[in-house]
């Protein structure tokens, strides 16, 4: 059996006041955390993080742009701080990256090699930003790829169910979190 983890990424305050439509997508996600705990799955939670004065955002890269000239991704910013509904644990593991993908100016893949990981379980928001760039670079690097899609969250509802009924299949176990969980008492 492969040597999974679960990726909760980018749920960040400021993130998730954004994102948040009310439709429950924090407690869905908690479930999916406690259920990997619970398995002995480490937990690993993925951050955007930015120097202050912002040295590796490009005028170039129109998202981060975007989203530097709104305040977001500061690092020490209270609004970058992952949400407190969600919280990691002592023995979680915190990986700040600095771009779009979960391995883009981070330490995940070194993280992922130390531990003989092979397997990652995909949350997070937006649907269309970190899972949907982690995903891409993480079936290139030939990890074996689950997605949660309902501990995921998008801006537009639209854009999050193309992506989990049409393109992330080709690339990865979709599953709806209680189904993950039921695998992981087997």
């Amino acid at each position: 059996m492969a040597n999974s983890a679960l990726l909760v990424m980018d749920v960040q305050r400021d993130i998730v006041d954004i994102a948040d439509d009310g439709s429950g997508y924090l407690p869905r996600l908690r479930r999916a955390i406690d259920g990997a705990r619970a398995a002995g799955l480490p937990v690993i939670y993925v951050t955007i993080g930015l120097r202050p004065g912002n040295p590796e955002v490009s005028t170039r890269n129109r998202v981060l742009t975007a989203a530097v000239e709104g305040g977001l991704f500061t690092e020490g910013a209270p609004g970058t701080g992952i949400h407190p509904a969600v919280a990691p644990h002592q023995d979680d593991i915190l990986v700040t990256k600095r771009r779009g993908s979960a391995f883009s100016g981070s330490d995940l893949d070194l993280v992922l090699r130390a531990r003989d990981i092979n397997a990652l379980v995909l949350t997070g928001i937006a649907t269309s930003g970190v899972v949907l760039y982690t995903l891409c670079q993480a079936n290139d690097l030939d990890f074996a790829l689950t997605v949660l899609p309902d501990a995921c969250l998008d801006t537009d509802p639209e854009v999050h169910r193309l992506l989990t009924e049409r393109l992330f299949p080709q690339w990865a176990a979709v599953l709806p979190t209680d189904t993950w969980l039921k695998t992981l008492s087997r």
